[in-house]
């Protein structure tokens, strides 16, 4: 937000003061600012000049040859303005002059020499019209510095919008002003306003607010018989500088009063809207805003009708039917409160956020609508004194805010500051920032003002912080404090993602992502991947991401397809939330997973499925001591799991999660040539489940026998099914068995390489005692149907 100095000194005297070190005081106090701008600073031999007499360019249809008085003599000018005649006076930039950080010098345009430029305002830097010459008062003498005629010298500053949220007093100029007052010790100007009791016996506009709910106030005015459509140029200028356009004088009054309150307005055409109903409807429809654009409006959006007809959205925008034109003569003045959580729901469902909608989100004071008509009245009368106001104020009050009292003593303020700040000080900032304060001995009762107490200051605490800020944080003398520093243990959840992140990134070299929550249908589309049903957001800032995710692997999909350019083997992975459902109270199932995705055109999918078995391996042994159970599932949860090469990964007998091949559809989406591998488990069921304890044993000193054997088996027997042959009694000496190969027969059959490690703990085995513990288990082996290969 823009905030113009000169504004902000209509209400508090700033004279001989640094404004520049004054604004850095306000970033400490009240508000970050972005950056201060020096308006106007660079005019330079810019002045009011005559048109003595206009002559046609020879050669061109456009330019113009002039004479101008500049007061200090006669200069040539070629000029294409449209609108130049013969005794115009204009804001004329000698040759020699800076005028918007251009330097003006003396040249030859088109043939002919030119001492100066005649100057529209937008070449000024005043406005953007730049549609012709400015045209200053007749009676203005040549030679006057056009400094000396209009506010163009100003300073500005932009405050970042972030560090008012939760002031939405400071939305406007006369805010910004409480505050400078309060930071400098002068007194804040009272705001004028018209006197609107004095129109008390006139009709009243009629005003049915339907919706109590998300209508807090409306106050209403008619005002007839408006003649000047152009503001004043001062005002015009304010606008600008701070950042809005001027339109006419009925809608430039309505931006104005809004910059300087803080309090949105809207002005009807009076041929258009001549009664007020504010209402939700029952069914959605089209509807046209000032800005040309039809919306579609939803059934339970607010807004602003006349005889049934809709006119505006409440808080957001008017329609394009009744905004006030050049031939407006009468308007209906608008200036309500509206619900704030009403607004930002409508504008981001709409996405049309105003500079309206983005201060009725903040939670305005109610008060302030009958001042702000008044303050229009005030200056539309001063701009156009013949109108005539053709209604009372008409005011429909359906709620407000609270009184709010909070008390203390000077030893609470004390105490919470640490330093000692004396109750004079105390009663002298906190009324100069509009609080009623009461004072016995060292007691103080403070009354909230109202446009503190929509959402601001409730506590104790809030106004400790006003209290500091304005005696400035940097006053505060240094001290280190004394206070004991524990150690904060880590949750078993969140220690089981740092080893998992760790062991993936160290051990494997797989990369790290990060993803948002919802589904983004567009990407999913492109990867041939349908968005499931499942929570959707009500509000959601685009179409495409409506719908909570329920699995982190299409996300990681489609970063895979965005990656797969930079390397022909690479895996990524992620720990994130998810959304399965809701819950049977109504809230979201959220469960926290681990997503794997690895990706290579180099290698087989059976060489990613093993490295992929692996990896998940090694995170359970590391951190568990236990070793996962693989077991083949025929009815894949997902459509983009492979039909086929799916597994259930159980841990300690519970279901944590899946491997699988991916469905062939999407691969071929993504890569035709590549294979891909992807795994998620959920990361707060492997936390729960409990360490096994560490089985130690020593190894032997003497040395060992290896023995390979393979076995003929059933194609896809589980790996599981042999360990039961030497698992369900022991062998004597066998110390390990490592699978070695697995050959797929064409007779349907596959052939298992096994290789078992023998040794004994007190002395050498010999082979004939590895051979009588080797023929024991094939004849084990046969009893199981898995003949020896020989």
């Amino acid at each position: 937000m823009l905030i113009s100095m000169n504004w902000v000194q209509d209400f508090v005297d700033l004279s001989g003061l640094d404004l520049d070190a004054l604004i850095h005081r306000f970033t400490l106090s009240t508000a970050e600012v972005e950056d201060i701008f020096h308006k106007g600073s660079d005019f330079h031999k810019v002045v009011a000049g005559r048109i003595l007499s206009v002559e046609k360019h020879p050669d061109s249809q456009k330019l113009h040859l002039l004479k101008v008085d500049s007061g200090s003599g006669v200069a040539d000018c070629v000029c294409g303005a449209p609108n130049v005649r013969e005794g115009m006076v204009v804001p004329f930039a000698c040759a020699g002059g800076r005028v918007a950080g251009q330097e003006i010098r003396t040249a030859k345009v088109a043939g002919y020499p030119s001492e100066g430029m005649c100057c529209s305002e937008a070449e000024l830097g005043i406005s953007a019209d730049h549609s012709g010459l400015m045209e200053l008062p007749e009676g203005t003498r040549p030679g006057t510095d056009i400094r000396d005629l209009f506010a163009v010298e100003d300073v500005v500053f932009e405050v970042d919008n972030k560090s008012l949220t939760n002031r939405p007093d400071l939305w406007g100029h006369y805010g910004i002003a409480r505050e400078f007052a309060a930071l400098t010790g002068r007194p804040l100007r009272p705001l004028e306003t018209a006197d609107t009791a004095r129109y008390a016996g006139l009709p009243a506009v009629p005003i049915e607010v339907e919706d109590r709910e998300h209508c807090l106030r409306y106050t209403g005015l008619r005002v007839d018989n408006v003649t000047v459509q152009v503001s004043p140029i001062n005002m015009r200028i304010r606008l600008f500088y701070c950042g809005s356009r001027a339109i006419n004088l009925l809608t430039d009054l309505t931006n104005y009063l809004m910059l300087e309150m803080g309090q949105p307005m809207h002005a009807f055409d009076a041929r258009r809207v001549d009664r007020i109903e504010v209402r939700r409807f029952d069914r959605p429809f089209s509807f046209r805003t000032l800005d040309g654009v039809d919306r579609a409006i939803e059934e339970d959006t607010l807004m602003i009708c006349s005889g049934g007809e809709p006119m505006a959205i409440a808080g957001v925008m008017g329609g394009e039917s009744s905004m006030t034109m050049d031939d407006t003569t009468s308007l209906l003045l608008e200036s309500a409160n509206f619900d704030g959580v009403s607004v930002r729901k409508t504008s981001t469902r709409l996405g049309l956020r105003t500079d309206a909608s983005i201060r009725y989100e903040k939670v305005l004071d109610p008060e302030m609508t009958a001042d702000a008509i008044g303050r229009y009245l005030l200056l539309l009368t001063a701009a156009d004194p013949g109108v005539r106001v053709a209604s009372r104020l008409s005011d429909v009050r359906v709620r407000g805010y609270d009184e709010i009292e909070i008390a203390f003593d000077q030893a609470y303020v004390d105490r919470y500051t640490g330093i000692a700040i004396t109750g004079d000080r105390i009663e002298c900032t906190l009324t100069a920032l509009g609080f009623g304060v009461k004072r016995e001995a060292d007691g103080f009762t403070v009354t909230v003002p109202s446009w503190r107490r929509t959402k601001d200051v409730t506590i104790k605490a809030d106004v400790i912080e006003e209290i500091t800020r304005i005696y400035g944080y940097d006053n505060f003398e240094l001290q280190t404090t004394l206070s004991p520093l524990r150690p904060v243990m880590d949750s078993a959840g969140r220690t089981a993602d740092r080893e998992t992140k760790n062991l993936l990134a160290d051990k494997f070299g797989l990369h790290e992502v990060h993803s948002y929550i919802w589904c983004d249908a567009a990407r999913f589309r492109e990867i041939g991947v349908a968005v499931e049903d499942n929570v959707s957001l009500v509000n959601s800032i685009a179409p495409d991401h409506k719908v909570l995710r329920n699995s982190l692997i299409p996300t990681l999909l489609t970063m895979i397809q965005e990656n797969r350019s930079f390397s022909d083997h690479f895996g990524i992975f992620e720990i994130a939330r998810v959304v399965e459902g809701r819950r049977s109270d109504g809230s979201c199932d959220e469960h926290k997973k681990l997503g794997i995705v690895l990706y290579s055109r180099g290698r087989e999918e059976k060489d990613l499925f093993y490295e992929m078995k692996d990896m998940l391996t090694v995170l359970a042994a590391v951190q568990k001591n236990r070793a996962l159970t693989f077991l083949r599932t025929e009815t894949p949860d997902h459509a983009w799991q492979h039909p086929r090469n799916t597994a259930r990964i159980a841990l300690d007998g519970e279901t944590i999660g899946f491997m699988s091949v991916l469905h062939p559809n999407v691969k071929n989406q993504i890569d035709r040539k590549a294979a891909v591998l992807m795994a998620e488990w959920d990361m707060d069921r492997f936390a729960a489940c409990s360490a096994a304890a560490l089985d130690y044993r020593e190894p032997s000193r003497y040395p060992g026998i290896d023995a390979d054997l393979t076995l003929l088996t059933g194609r896809g027997i589980p790996f599981s099914a042999l360990q039961a042959v030497w698992k369900e009694q022991s062998a004597a000496g066998l110390r390990q068995v490592r699978l070695l190969d697995i050959y797929e027969g064409g007779d349907g059959r596959d052939s298992v390489t096994l290789r078992l490690t023998f040794s004994s703990d007190e002395r050498t085995m010999t082979r004939e005692e590895v051979q009588q513990v080797m023929d024991e288990l094939i004849r084990r082996f046969e009893e199981k149907g898995f003949q020896l290969k020989r």
